[in-house]
């Protein structure tokens, strides 16, 4: 089957790089060294290299490293990194507290994590950034000082007071090579480079925080960055974050391997609710000044607008409104999470983007590129028909996100550590993150890179042999397997795709079980819903059929079939806890095949299936 993507290397013969089929998109030779990517720019409402070829910027966020969030940790009740950083201080030294996150930085993402990117497809990587690693240990310390005691104003205020007298001093970001921020980039670019990979520099923890969820941006006080002034009157985050941009501009103007600057991630709750205007006039004026200072360096990459409401509604921010002296090479973004991905369904708002109808609106409306700078956190099924629709609109996507603990979701899992405010914990997740092709989820990968119609082996199952029933196929909904809910279209329904979220990240129901061999078992199965399994018969004939099930309180029926063969219907009784079911089929062929179980009626939970050769009829007659 076909890949979607990296449509970025130069039209040379056509010659598919090996395991990367990517269709429709490369058709190029693999060169011997890796050549220099072309810088982008916006024509219209398309991305185009240097030669005029257009890019569509397909990739993976690496979420997580340079910015904790808690969900992804596994610390949802701390909310925040500041947090997780006042919990340890409780109990060590701010020295060794930094020693820490400094192995953590070293381990989380490296060359391997972007290599692996390459090697599944992507042509892109977004690289959430935390503003405090651009302050030096001594300005990281005084923030720090504010982490423990965060809702102490007068230790706010000394520290807000710090960085004007900082910004007034030009002691802010001004030694770029000795700043933790700078190298963490340069390594990125130099990776992504390596791969022809691009890069997004993105904002995603901005000076005092760009909305109220301070799991996003950090931050000690809901909506700082549009509010906190200084003893000047000054907007001093603004100013600081304007700064900041004027040196990375400054820094990485020529680097073509960086595709686009992404100033602040997902700003909300910008409204009358919350003291401000109701028409984003404050993020016009933010987002023009910050154009004007990066244009200012003569740097002419492509800039990302995100709009309020978590990056997509944009209000008073069309080119037409913004006052930036400089409009050339504007993206627009949005952020899409449990949203329907129907391409014909419209929000009112045409400038609320994130369904893809008002994404492609948008872009014609008004002759500029769009983006989807995340999208991700849901099922496979929603995952497939998402970047599909996308795909199919020529619109460029980047998932969230390349690692979450103990979750299918992310395209690589990293195992449970237990408490980050323990040293065990804190031993275990250093060695959890690092890098193992273990991690990968092959279901999301597929999800993310694979056709519409695609299916394949989760793993090689052969019969003779027991089949584990969460070892169902690689694919879609209605290719794969069928489950009555498969994805979340809708942000106000709750009810997970997953009940029981382990081992795959299908709607497919699965359990942990470790009373059966394989650990897991698929659970839940109603009425309707099948699961298909690729199986080799390596010896033909008539099998004994094993069936591990845990009935339901009313009688349940699993019909198989191998291929367009009936191979028989297990019944089963209601009964207390796990029973085994058999029985015997007629005789199958030898060869590849596909083995269908569909749910007649329902049952509590399948585990595993076990086919042994039948005993021939002579001689069971004579037991």
């Amino acid at each position: 089957m076909t890949r979607y993507f990296r449509p970025l290397l130069p039209r040379c013969k056509v010659l598919v790089c090996a395991g990367l089929l990517l269709a429709g998109l490369l058709t190029a030779t693999c060169p011997a060294q890796a050549q220099k990517l072309s810088p982008l720019h916006a024509e219209g409402p398309r991305m185009l290299d240097a030669t005029g070829r257009e890019v569509v910027l397909r990739g993976y966020n690496v979420g997580g490293w340079l910015l904790q969030e808690s969900y992804m940790l596994g610390t949802d009740t701390l909310n925040s990194q500041w947090r997780i950083k006042q919990g340890m201080l409780r109990t060590m030294p701010e020295a060794d507290m930094e020693a820490f996150y400094r192995r953590y930085r070293q381990q989380f993402v490296t060359k391997a994590d972007i290599d692996l990117l390459a090697r599944q497809g992507f042509n892109c990587v977004r690289l959430p950034l935390h503003y405090d690693l651009f302050l030096t240990p001594a300005q990281r310390h005084a923030r720090t000082e504010v982490i423990r005691d965060p809702q102490n104003d007068a230790t706010l205020a000394a520290y807000v007071q710090q960085l004007s007298q900082w910004y007034d001093a030009g002691e802010l970001f001004a030694r770029p090579q000795q700043l933790d921020g700078i190298r963490y980039i340069d390594d990125v670019v130099k990776w992504c480079a390596a791969n022809r990979l691009y890069v997004v520099l993105d904002l995603h923890a901005a000076p005092g925080g760009q909305g109220t969820d301070a799991n996003i941006n950090d931050n000690f006080r809901p909506l700082d960055l549009w509010k906190r002034r200084d003893e000047k009157g000054r907007l001093i985050y603004q100013d600081i974050t304007v700064r900041l941009w004027e040196q990375l501009a400054a820094r990485y103007r020529h680097e073509p391997t960086i595709a686009l600057y992404d100033f602040i991630n997902e700003p909300h709750n910008l409204n009358p609710d919350h003291g401000l205007s109701a028409d984003n006039q404050e993020l016009n004026v933010f987002y023009s000044r910050l154009i004007d200072a990066v244009r200012a360096r003569q740097d002419q990459h492509l800039l990302l607008l995100e709009g309020n409401g978590y990056g997509n509604e944009y209000s008073n921010l069309t080119p037409d409104k913004l006052t930036a002296r400089d409009k050339t090479n504007l993206v627009y973004n949005g952020h899409r999470y449990w949203c329907s991905n129907d391409p014909t369904l419209t929000d009112p708002n045409p400038n609320q983007i994130n369904l893809i109808a008002n994404l492609v609106a948008f872009r014609q409306r008004w002759q500029v590129p769009v983006w989807v700078g995340e999208t991700g956190e849901n099922s496979n099924e929603w995952f497939a028909a998402a970047v599909q629709d996308l795909n199919a609109a020529n619109i460029g996507w980047c998932h969230w996100n390349i690692k979450r603990v103990d979750s299918g979701a992310g395209l690589l899992r990293v195992a449970p550590y237990g408490s980050l405010l323990r040293p065990e914990g804190r031993s275990a997740l250093l060695r959890n993150v690092r890098f193992a092709p273990g991690q990968l989820n092959r279901d999301v990968a597929a999800a993310l890179t694979q056709a519409a119609d695609y299916r394949a082996p989760f793993r090689p199952l052969t019969i003779p042999g027991t089949l584990n029933a969460p070892d169902y196929d690689l694919g879609r909904d209605g290719v794969a397997y069928h489950d009555t809910h498969s994805a979340r279209t809708d942000y106000r329904d709750n009810r997970p795709t997953n009940h029981g979220g382990a081992y795959r990240n299908d709607g497919v129901d699965i359990g942990a079980t470790p009373d059966l061999p394989g650990g897991f078992a698929v659970q839940e199965l109603e009425t309707g819903e099948w699961l298909s399994y690729t199986v080799t018969v390596t010896t033909p004939g008539a099998y004994l059929t094993e069936l591990r099930l845990r009935p339901g309180p009313n009688p349940g029926r699993l019909m198989l079939r191998l291929d367009e063969q009936g191979l028989g219907t297990a019944t089963v009784a209601p009964a207390p806890g796990w029973t085994t079911v058999t029985l015997t089929t007629p005789s199958l062929p030898a060869g590849r095949h596909v083995l269908r179980v569909w749910v007649e009626q329902p049952v509590q939970a399948l585990g595993w299936m076990r086919f042994s050769p039948a005993a021939p009829a002579a001689e069971v007659g004579r037991h």
